[in-house]
């Protein structure tokens, strides 16, 4: 059975800054808050935080094939075609991609900030599910989750210089470009093969909706981290 889901900022037991539901274990939270957080949210899917599988991750686009829940060092994309492992990447802006190859039974999660965005990191785990359990990009289903949004990603040409004219925009009153994070892993997504119509977008923005998302950049780093989850569940 397949569980696919993302946390919010509510529900949890955190204090401010980290109010309530902060799943990150790499913040200056109360480490028993943030465990405590990861049991209701993993428990409210059906399933243990000790099957969790993620990393601390680097913004980089290395790709790790899971056979076990556990955390690692290094990695910003996991995939696994076992049951009872729940992969997981920590977001706060950043764009989460999960993919689910049902006629292989596989999944995928990534996380995509800027620079994971530009490397193709959804396409390359594309790739790793397609050489390890031979999934194929058409018969995969995605879902790119809540992050920044097209509205909020105000950057200088450093960063909006990595990215093709159809996913940025100058904005003359604030003097930035503004990038749709959302936009450019969904065409990464397409390009390798999902069909436009196997891929759905949060409509929420980490910053818009602060209230109900955790936000590194609105909240200037001091905040907590949610988690977009996805995993084969045994039959109960």
């Amino acid at each position: 059975m397949l569980t696919a889901a993302e946390s919010t900022r509510l529900g949890g037991t955190s204090n401010q800054p980290y109010y309530s539901l902060n799943l990150g274990l790499h913040t200056n939270d109360e480490l028993n808050a943030v465990h405590e957080n990861r049991s209701v949210f993993c428990e409210s899917l059906g399933w243990e935080a000790h099957q969790l599988a993620g990393a601390f991750q680097v913004h980089g686009d290395q790709v790790l094939r899971v056979h076990r829940p556990g955390q690692w060092e290094g990695y910003d994309a996991f995939m696994t075609n076992k049951q009872g492992v729940l992969l997981s990447v920590t977001v706060a802006d950043c764009t989460p991609i999960l993919i689910y190859d049902p006629k292989h039974q596989a999944v995928g999660a990534a996380h995509a900030g800027w620079r994971g965005t530009v490397a193709g990191i959804g396409r390359k785990l594309l790739q790793h599910m397609r050489d390890a359990y031979d999934s194929k990009a058409t018969d995969c289903w995605a879902y790119i989750g809540s992050c920044i949004g097209r509205d909020d990603f105000e950057v200088d040409s450093d960063v909006a210089d990595h990215f093709a004219d159809e996913f940025k925009r100058w904005d003359d009153q604030r003097g930035k470009f503004l990038v749709d994070l959302k936009a450019a892993n969904a065409a990464t997504l397409s390009t390798s093969g999902i069909s436009e119509q196997q891929i759905e977008l949060s409509p929420y923005s980490t910053v818009t909706h602060n209230d109900r998302y955790f936000s590194h950049r609105a909240e200037r780093g001091k905040t907590g981290r949610m988690l977009a989850v996805i995993g084969l569940n045994a039959k109960k």
